[in-house]
């Protein structure tokens, strides 16, 4: 391949409209171009680098014994009615209907394309089962942002397992973990393996696998010691005992009302009404599937939505309008409170079991109520985990202070259960002859995030350094003087070497000068660069050089390509 004819339009300088590093990367140095907002092309150097990436989740992906498919991106509503999701999933799924007036989905997923496989599965001889796509989804993403890192149309590995029972589908799950991981590390990608919630995918558990960067959306928990991940969503933690001594000093035979003109906030009746964060419970109010709720955590926590919901099992969640409170409770956010409420179901986060001495709204606009006992003054209908950890925390596993990290979300493995194998009534015969519904998984990689997640953190003030496995190119051969025959003919008779050593390489023989040409190989990102110039052919040697680590090596020109092998091979 020559870099003179393939099209690798490369830019002076960095684009306007881009941030993250590997969008700002991916523009300049010609691998992609937009179309509109989501939706970019992919130029041939893309194109490389997306095949090579496929290739090494395949691999690993046919080592664990699964089977690829090819499945549609069109699917009939009625697939989606079936399991439930037409309903629960918002604008984000593309909808429009044929020319007869037919519902049809663009699918985000397969989950449903799949099971209409499985319907095909008989007997527990045919267990268990792994498919997989490399496959188009399109979401119609609110706010698509920084090229590749969040799109409306991407690919996606997804696979799917079936399995006889929650046994099998442990193997399964633990399968995936174990190919993402080998697969990542080839990949050039430091991929945690962090818990996570389910969400919109129901399941029993789920493990997503982020990559540290400080352009993530994901915010991981993470313990220094003993190695536990955990996304924000899922994540849980150890709190100190609250001093009773402190509740004590602060109860009352019975809540006692007091005026706070005024006050709207957490803080200000800290502030002014001698109510510390920690003594006071925070009312909110959601509907769940079109029930109000009153949520409560302790005023020095935030509440984890995601967990809620999952708690719940509410499809339909949001907060409350200020219309909706002040209806049911009497008095606008500011002055909520849940004691004496009887009517609405309660639920409230664990750190509020057993305290007493509290502060919270009392359902007038400004005024307030202390001294309340949780047990005695508020009917909880349930309690669970459902604040946010937070840095500091201490580790539930070992102790130790938890910290924040940001990173980019780069796979997600799902233990589904049975969610559609029973919406779609699939059952096989089991080895007693009776009828077995099948438990179910679900696999995700989104292959072009795992092209930007590598830039994110491979790259340097000159461009990308792309890891050698998935680079457009593996080497470049520059001539350095192309005007001059002897150099212009060495270069070729280097190039065509290391071509027929199996090294992915292209020749850069443009009419350009060499530091042009130097410049360019750098901001592509190619691993080695072999110099061919005047002062190596004079002593017969080339110059390569590692575009990681910046050194530079004089190799005779009859053994770069046994050392491009060895270099290679060492990567």
């Amino acid at each position: 391949m020559r870099w003179s004819t393939m099209h690798i339009p490369t830019l002076r300088d960095d684009p306007a409209e881009a941030g993250a590093p590997s969008h700002r990367l991916l523009l300049r140095a010609g691998y992609i171009r937009q179309l509109y907002a989501g939706h970019y092309s992919l130029l041939p150097l893309a194109v490389r680098v997306r095949l090579k990436v496929i290739n090494v989740i395949r691999e690993e992906m046919n080592r664990i014994g699964a089977q690829e498919v090819l499945m549609p991106v069109l699917h009939p509503a009625e697939l989606w009615q079936r399991s439930g999701r037409w309903q629960a999933i918002g604008d984000e799924m593309f909808r429009l209907k044929d020319r007869k007036g037919a519902d049809l989905v663009l699918a985000m997923t397969h989950e449903e394309n799949v099971t209409t496989l499985a319907e095909e599965l008989s007997s527990y001889r045919q267990f268990p089962q792994m498919w997989y796509q490399f496959q188009t989804k399109l979401r119609d993403e609110a706010r698509p942002k920084a090229g590749l890192m969040r799109t409306r149309e991407f690919t996606m590995k997804d696979s799917y397992s079936f399995d006889l029972d929650p046994d099998g589908l442990d193997k399964s799950f633990e399968a995936h973990k174990s190919a993402y991981v080998r697969a990542y590390e080839r990949l050039g990608i430091p991929a945690i393996p962090a818990e996570a919630s389910n969400g919109s995918m129901g399941g029993s558990g789920s493990f997503e696998f982020v990559c540290p960067s400080e352009t993530g959306e994901d915010d991981i928990i993470h313990c220094p010691s003993c190695g536990y991940a955990a996304n924000i969503e899922a994540a849980v933690s150890t709190l100190p005992a609250a001093d009773a001594s402190v509740d004590e000093g602060r109860a009352l035979d019975a809540p006692e009302r007091f005026d706070t003109p005024g006050v709207r906030t957490i803080e200000d009746l800290a502030l002014g009404y001698d109510a510390p964060a920690a003594q006071q419970v925070k009312t909110l109010v959601y509907v769940l599937n079109g029930q109000l709720t009153l949520v409560l955590v302790r005023g020095d926590h935030a509440l984890e939505e995601q967990k809620l919901i999952d708690v719940t099992g509410a499809s339909d969640a949001r907060p409350a309008e200020p219309g909706e409170i002040a209806a049911a409770l009497g008095a606008m956010p500011g002055s909520l409170g849940a004691v004496g409420v009887a009517d609405l179901p309660v639920i409230a986060d664990q750190a509020l079991q057993g305290r007493s001495g509290m502060v919270t709204g009392a359902n007038t606009d400004d005024v307030h109520v202390r001294g309340v006992d949780i047990a005695r003054d508020i009917e909880v209908g349930r309690w669970a985990d459902l604040r946010t950890v937070q840095a500091g925390d201490s580790c539930a596993r070992c102790g130790t202070a938890l910290e924040v990290i940001k990173g980019i979300e780069v796979g997600h493995i799902f233990k589904l259960g049975y969610k559609y194998t029973e919406a779609f009534d699939i059952t096989v015969q089991g080895p007693d002859g009776k009828p077995v519904t099948p438990a179910m998984g679900c696999y995700g990689i989104g292959v072009e995030r795992a092209m930007a997640a590598a830039i994110e953190v491979h790259h340097d003030d000159k461009g990308i350094v792309w890891p050698a496995a998935i680079a457009p190119f593996e080497a470049v051969v520059v001539v350095a003087q192309h005007n001059d025959e002897a150099v212009a003919g060495k270069g070729e008779e280097v190039y065509r070497a290391l071509a027929e050593a199996g090294v992915d390489v292209i020749i850069d023989d443009r009419k350009e000068r060499a530091g042009v040409k130097f410049r360019d190989a750098e901001l592509v990102g190619i691993p080695y660069r072999i110099t061919v110039g005047k002062r190596g052919v004079a002593s017969g040697t080339a110059e390569v050089t590692d575009r990681a680590t910046g050194e530079t090596v004089e190799i005779p020109f009859d053994q770069v390509a046994k050392h491009l092998r060895e270099e290679l091979a060492g990567a």
